[in-house]
């Protein structure tokens, strides 16, 4: 069989060039794959600091065709800046008594209609051309986080406030602050989710405007076709609709579509995650998430799977059983998983250059450098991306470093390994073992009768027999637990628990920043073609991910404590990142004259490695370990099992401050 290789992103940026002299008509889309290459990005750096805010920098704006950058702060001003000469256009007094969180440039108005939103309730519409404040909107309870508006509808645009609530504004309308008077509520989250449900942030689709992503104060990221909606009155401020939704069904079942990552689904833990950021991709074909405790990830709007998907995904089939199962640990009985046959696929001889990757994966392994081997193993399945032997050795690399999601992220990985190798072995027992310790212990107990099936010489190894009698205990131990549901399930809606139950799973994982301290804090695509894609952290920097491996390309300072905001230019090789400092940064590629690069941080895999031991902290190890002082992983964090301890050699050492 010939064996299928990836090109390397080198090789691919010289195929562009020549397709687009061969090709006329493909020379738009050649130019956005080009518009930022790795050899720009290895160059990226710091152009230019841009002055005038008196304090924390919130929110940035490119308007469409990228001359004007607008700026907002706590100091309750926003700065419309020329990037290009440096220099201030314009500083507006907003009237705003609060931080302000958001500003737009509404689409067709010649960049004279702005839109803020801030952290005293309200939202200001702001016409520049004639100094004047247009509407000032007292309709939310709450801080006002995001607006959203949409290139291809010029009077329209969308709000989402910590009150729960997703209104829309139509400034062709006249507006009225009055409950009796106005009709403007897209979805009210607290009649759904519960009365302590915040919207964080909001975005709409570049190329459907009628799908609009809503990220809240929970795992879960909610997108609603608006064509679908009925808008509604905003309630008063005691009514209660606890398992009720909306009596009017303005919010129909069918609108929704919700998104999860599959290890935070029904998680029992006191860790609480929310949506800092949503966007979606230029084509308006996937969703991108910054999820505040945990990581970033990339969702497909297009999948239409199911919930079971998180349990049997696309690789793996199984049968419905007895449907009168009574079992209160599962919502049904199931056949013995089916592998979906994948083998005529798999690759076993490597070329010469993924057999080096492999290679210098396994001695990170054995060294126990699992962050370095996980990098390693993405790199050579980005190059050969069937090969049950590669996903197998990441599988047990996952399972080793045991970040959070790395249990759920291994069992994707075991999955794939079968369907493209049955005669996995130890990905077979790997997958039941990620299972166990997922809280699903009947799938565990399913898996583990299959392999004590098909590999009866391996079944009464001392580590299967353990396994077993672990899954067992926890599945007596469910069936006499009580059923009774939890406090939050019985708040939440009927559509609420369907729109959860059918939740759709992610498509990428990007791993390596932290995102516990602020709610403002963003992702973005960077490149037209969504080649990278960056994230501010906690620790004052900001990861690019090359989306093609999931391995991070470059880390580099951005603020003296969080960067929260990235916006990239619009049509060229240009970032805009701000956080705690009262300074724009602008980043861009430098001449290759040899220059150190003072701002590049050179290892980012122990940058990482810090960022989830400081995201896994409490507030008091936080604190020490900002003012320099590091300590052992395991300090913050407990594994089942010895096989998933981290060992000192993979921490960071202490450093004076």
């Amino acid at each position: 069989m010939e064996m299928f290789i990836k090109k390397k992103p080198e090789a691919r940026v010289m195929d562009l060039v020549r397709q687009r002299e061969i090709q006329e008509s493909t020379a738009r889309q050649v130019g956005r794959k080009l518009k930022v290459t790795s050899n720009l990005l290895r160059r990226l750096g710091l152009k230019t600091e841009l002055e005038g805010h008196e304090g924390c920098v919130n929110c940035l704006e490119w308007n469409e065709s990228g001359t004007t950058l607008a700026s907002a702060s706590d100091d309750m001003h926003v700065i419309l800046w020329n990037p290009f000469r440096y220099e201030k256009k314009l500083k507006l007094q907003t009237g705003h008594g609060g931080n302000i969180f958001t500003v737009k440039f509404m689409p067709k108005s010649n960049d004279s209609i702005l839109v803020t939103g801030a952290g005293d309730h309200k939202i200001c519409v702001h016409d520049i051309s004639i100094s004047d404040t247009l509407l000032v909107c007292n309709c939310h309870l709450g801080r006002v986080k995001r607006v959203a508006t949409a290139p291809s509808v010029p009077f329209l645009f969308w709000s989402a406030s910590e009150d729960g609530l997703i209104m829309q504004y139509d400034l062709r309308l006249p507006h009225s602050c009055k409950k009796s008077e106005q009709r403007n509520v897209v979805v009210n989250l607290t009649q759904h989710a519960g009365r302590v449900v915040e919207a964080k942030c909001i975005n709409v689709n570049p190329r459907r405007p009628e799908l609009i992503a809503v990220g809240a104060n929970d795992a879960y990221v909610r997108m609603y076709d608006r064509r679908m909606i009925k808008l509604q009155q905003r309630l008063t401020s005691n009514a209660i609709w606890l398992n009720k939704g909306d009596l009017d069904d303005s919010v129909p079942f069918g609108c929704a579509r919700y998104f999860i990552a599959g290890h935070l689904r029904n998680r029992d833990s006191c860790k609480r995650f929310s949506s800092t950021y949503v966007t979606f991709n230029d084509d308006g074909n996937e969703l991108l998430v910054n999820m505040g405790g945990e990581h970033i990830y990339l969702f497909d709007i297009n999948n239409h799977g199911n919930s079971r998907s998180f349990i049997v995904p696309v690789e793996l089939e199984t049968n419905t059983g007895d449907q009168g199962c009574n079992d209160p640990c599962v919502e049904d009985n199931r056949a013995p998983i089916v592998l979906k046959d994948m083998s005529a696929l798999n690759i076993s001889e490597f070329s010469p250059e993924v057999e080096e990757l492999q290679l210098k994966a396994n001695k990170a392994f054995e060294e126990e450098r699992y962050a370095n081997a996980i990098t390693l193993y993405n790199e050579a399945i980005s190059l050969c991306p069937y090969s049950a032997k590669l996903y197998g050795n990441r599988a047990a690399t996952y399972m080793k470093r045991a970040w959070g999601g790395d249990r759920y992220a291994a069992l994707r990985d075991c999955r794939t390994t079968l369907s493209l190798d049955s005669e996995h072995i130890k990905a077979h027992y790997r997958l039941a073992r990620c299972l166990f310790d997922l809280n699903l212990a009947q799938e565990a107990h399913i898996v583990m009768e299959n392999f004590k099936e098909k590999f009866p010489q391996h079944a009464n190894a001392s580590a299967c027999k353990t396994l077993r009698k672990d899954i067992n205990e926890a599945i007596n131990t469910c069936k006499v637990s009580s059923t009774t549901k939890s406090l939050s399930e019985t708040r939440i809606s009927d559509n609420e628990k369907e729109w959860r139950k059918n939740a759709i799973d992610f498509k990428l994982r990007l791993c390596g920043h932290c995102n516990t301290i602020t709610d403002i804090k963003e992702a973005n695509f960077f490149g037209d073609d969504g080649q990278f894609i960056i994230a501010g952290s906690d620790d004052g920097s900001f990861f690019i991910w090359d989306r093609y491996t999931t391995n991070i390309a470059r880390v580099l300072k951005g603020d003296q404590r969080i960067v929260n905001c990235l916006q990239p230019h619009p049509s060229t090789c240009l970032l805009a990142t701000s956080g705690i400092d009262s300074v724009i940064r602008l980043w861009s590629p430098m001449p290759e004259d040899g220059s150190v690069n003072v701002w590049e941080v050179e290892n980012s895999n122990e940058a990482a490695i810090a960022n989830y031991m400081r995201m896994n902290s409490d507030h008091f190890e936080v604190m020490l370990f900002n003012m320099g002082y590091r300590y052992s992983l395991n300090s913050g964090s407990t594994h089942d099992d010895n096989e998933d301890q981290q060992e000192s050699s993979n921490n960071p050492t202490c450093r004076p401050s």
